[in-house]
This record gives C-alpha cells, sequence and structure tokens, in this order.
C-alpha cells in the first residue's frame, strides 16, 4: 500500500498533564510555568514511543541550528508499545511487496543493525523458522518465500524437515523458510537511546506532560500553542505526532477524521520456564493465517535470557488496556460504537472467541506452540508478559496494515503546521530509523525547515 496523505483542517483539542524537563545528563527537574513566559521551539514533536523518539533525533541531527522537544504523557519513554513487545528484529519477509511496510523493513533492519553496534547495544542475530505444520500452509510458506525475495530480503532460504531439524532439533512441521538476519533486541533500551542522543545534541525532553489543547498563539513566529491539563504551554513553529494508541484521538481532536481508528488489541505471552530456556535458540514462527496482520502464536528467546511464547490478539477494553481487568467504560462505547469495529467482530466472531478462550486457558495457547515444538506441555509455562497493539481500522472494518500520515499546508495557521503519524504498525520498531528520515525528508518539504 502507497502512503496516504489526507486533509486537515484547522485544529481544536488534544490531550496532557504536567511534565518533567529532562536535561542532557538526564537529570529530571520539575518545571513550573504558569508564570513564565512559555518555552519557544522550531519543532514539538508529541509522543515519546521508538517512532516519536527516532523521529525528533533524526530532525535535530538535520537541522542542530533549530531547537527541538519531545514531549511525552508518561513518566518514561517507551512506556506503551515501545516498550511491550516481543524484542524481534524482523527482516522484511511478510509485507506485500511495493508497500511501505516492506520498504522502510528492509531498510530498518539494516540501519538497526548498525546503529546497535555503533551504540555497543546488545542484540543477537539469533534468525527465525517460520513453518508449515500442514499441508495446506506449505503454499503460504512458499508465497511467504516469494515476497521475501522481492522485497530484497537477505540469505533466506527454504528447509526440508531434515535440514530444519538440523538448525532447530526439537523443532517438527513439513517445511520451513529460514531468515538468519531475522534478531532479537530491547527496543525499550533502544528507544531510550535514541533520546539520550536527542538530548545531547541539545533537544528537550519533557515526560509527564499530556497536551489538552491547541491553539493559535498571538506570537506569528511561534503560532502553535501547545497547552497541558494544569495550563503549562509550550510554543511551536511546527509539530510533529506519534501518539500510537492515542494517535487517533489526538488527530481527531485536531480536526481530522475519525479514519483510520484505532482499535486495541491486548497480545499476552507466557514464559517457559527457566528450566527449558534452551529448547530452542532460534525465533520459531508459524505460517500466518493471510486474513489477519497478527503473525500467530511464536518462540522467541529474548535478550534477557528468558524465552517468551505469544501472542494471542483479544479486544482490550481501554487503549491502554494490559489485563482483563483494565476497563474504561468511555472507550470501550468509542470502541463498540465503532461501524468498522462491528462489522470486524461479526465476520470474524469465532476467530475472536478461540483467542480468548486461550487467553483464559493456558493449555488453549500451549496447543498452539505444540504444533511445532515437540516435548512441550503446559507444566512448561508461566504466566508473562502482555501489550497492546494499536490496530488501525477503516469504517468498513478493514484493517489498515500500512503506514498512515496526514497533513495539508494551507489549512489554518495550526493545520497547516502540523504532520500526523496516524498509524505506524510492527515492524513500526525495526523501521523506527527508516521511518525518521521518511518523517524528517517529509517536513522538510512541507514546512520548508
Amino acid at each position: 500500500m502507497s502512503l496516504i496523505i489526507k486533509s486537515v483542517v484547522p485544529f481544536p483539542m488534544l490531550a496532557l498533564r504536567s511534565f518533567q524537563c529532562i536535561a542532557p545528563e538526564s537529570l529530571c527537574i520539575m518545571r513550573r510555568y504558569s508564570h513564565q513566559k512559555p518555552q519557544c521551539y522550531d519543532i514539538v514533536v508529541i509522543g515519546g514511543g521508538i517512532v516519536g523518539s527516532a523521529s525528533a533525533r533524526e530532525l535535530i541531527l538535520r537541522k542542530p541550528m533549530l531547537k527541538i522537544a519531545i514531549v511525552e504523557k508518561e513518566n518514561r519513554f517507551a512506556f506503551h508499545q515501545s516498550g511491550n513487545n516481543s524484542g524481534v528484529i524482523h527482516a522484511g519477509i511478510y509485507y506485500k511487496p511495493g508497500s511501505l511496510k516492506a520498504k522502510l523493513c528492509v531498510e530498518g533492519l539494516n540501519l538497526s543493525y548498525e546503529y546497535f553496534d555503533k551504540k555497543g547495544i546488545k542484540y543477537s542475530k539469533c534468525g527465525k523458522l517460520i513453518v508449515a505444520t500442514q499441508r495446506s500452509e506449505v503454499p503460504r510458506l512458499l508465497d511467504l518465500y516469494d515476497r521475501g525475495v522481492k522485497n530484497g530480503v537477505k540469505d533466506i532460504k527454504l528447509m526440508d524437515l531434515k535440514e530444519m531439524r538440523e538448525l532447530e532439533p526439537n523443532c517438527k512441521g513439513l517445511q520451513a523458510l529460514w531468515s538468519p538476519h531475522t534478531g532479537i533486541v530491547d527496543w525499550g533500551k533502544v528507544t531510550n537511546s535514541y533520546v539520550k542522543d536527542f538530548e545531547e545534541c541539545g533537544g528537550k525532553s519533557y515526560l509527564n506532560y499530556e497536551v489538552n489543547k491547541f491553539t493559535e498563539a498571538e506570537d506569528a513566529e511561534y503560532p502553535v500553542m501547545i497547552i497541558s491539563s494544569k495550563g503549562h504551554t509550550i510554543q511551536a513553529k511546527y509539530v510533529l505526532t506519534c501518539c500510537g494508541l492515542q494517535s487517533d484521538t489526538v488527530a481527531v481532536l485536531t480536526g481530522c477524521p475519525e479514519e483510520p481508528k484505532i482499535i486495541p488489541f491486548r497480545g499476552e505471552y507466557l514464559y517457559l520456564v527457566p528450566s527449558k530456556s534452551k529448547i530452542a535458540s532460534a525465533n520459531i514462527y508459524p505460517v500466518p493465517d493471510p486474513r489477519f496482520p497478527f503473525l500467530g502464536v511464536h518462540l522467541t528467546p529474548r535478550i534477557d535470557g528468558r524465552v517468551i511464547v505469544g501472542p494471542n490478539a483479544i479486544l482490550a477494553f481501554c487503549k491502554e488496556g494490559y489485563r482483563w481487568g483494565d476497563v474504561n467504560m468511555k472507550e470501550l462505547k468509542d470502541i463498540i460504537g465503532f461501524s468498522g469495529f462491528r462489522k470486524m467482530a461479526f465476520k470474524y466472531a469465532g476467530f475472536g472467541l478461540k483467542e480468548m478462550s486461550r487467553s483464559l486457558f493456558m493449555p488453549l495457547q500451549v496447543m498452539q506452540i505444540q504444533k511445532y515444538i515437540q516435548d512441550i506441555t503446559s507444566a512448561d509455562f508461566e504466566k508473562g508478559p502482555a501489550g497492546v497493539r494499536a490496530q488501525a481500522m477503516a469504517k468498513d472494518g478493514t484493517l489498515v496494515e500500512d503506514f498512515v500520515f496526514d497533513s495539508k499546508p494551507g489549512s489554518g495557521a495550526i493545520g497547516s503546521r502540523v504532520l500526523h503519524c496516524r498509524n505506524a504498525p510492527s515492524p513500526g520498531a525495526t523501521s523506527s530509523l527508516a521511518i525518521a528520515k521518511m518523517i524528517a525528508d517529509k517536513m522538510e518539504q512541507e514546512f520548508r525547515l
């Protein structure tokens, strides 16, 4: 899918709290603005996940003369999707040839490994096996191989059972696709490294800053006033929003259309008990169901030495719903009230019920991994972490799979100065440095930086 551009009309509102200013030496200093002149910046990036942090870093590296800030509503960076994921460095096999996902993933993988080596960030290029366990999956596996070749994924190889078992003795299946350059890393630590780079170049970082409103300032040089719920203000010439789970809320409050709507899906993982942590050295994935953007229950050795299995994919009852008990009735009503969600839920009701059952009954989740890993039982697992995926959805119930950006110069003093990153799905972390370059290119072109 190609880059999607939509018009932005002048905005009214957006969401946030009090904040901390993080100095380059990483000390958090609380600052009060109620009786001070607002801080003014050439660019303010809203959202301290991996895409926002990478973009702020790229912008200040290109334009060191500009005054740039990044604001984050939580008390640390990478609080949500960027810090709650499987940690896989994707190679670019799954994505439609010619799509932004494919292009940015392949480019991002190369940039990521270069960055990790330069910064001394621990990673493992442990590889990935995608395993077909049924005859019906073999044609889809061959299609994945063709996609990988067309996308320029390096050194991928089809394997028979003998070759598969030589690589991973505990793996079983009919045929597999081997990707040697797939790896693992702690993406939360990578995000914080991006922020450190940004601060060392003179950028300012604000935590605990939940934006409440945008308004036009009297200062023509810095016309965008970003106001927090406690009345603190920051002024900017230009704004980039990378708000992840809140991206549609932010966009709507700034005058953009509701679509693509963000529907939160919780992904729950299991841990293998430590005594079983050597059962596999590589990522082992099933052949995914092409109807969904989820890659299926997979086994991943983490950089901390633990092995996780998952995730499932179940509707979260709020945008930051990491547990069954996390419920926000206003957000849940908004999700259910969206016609696209209702159409999708009706169409795939059976799939949804199965995923919920696997969440509630661990043996059902374990059965998914037993399809391609032998000699493993429910006793070998314990409850693990969870993450929430921001799944963009259209009004017809279609799941939006590619990156989406909204911008349109000439829509008012505020609207013409903002670029929204509406959808940056997996492999957003792998692609983060490539996405940042694309965003910086776009901002340079549209805002004449």
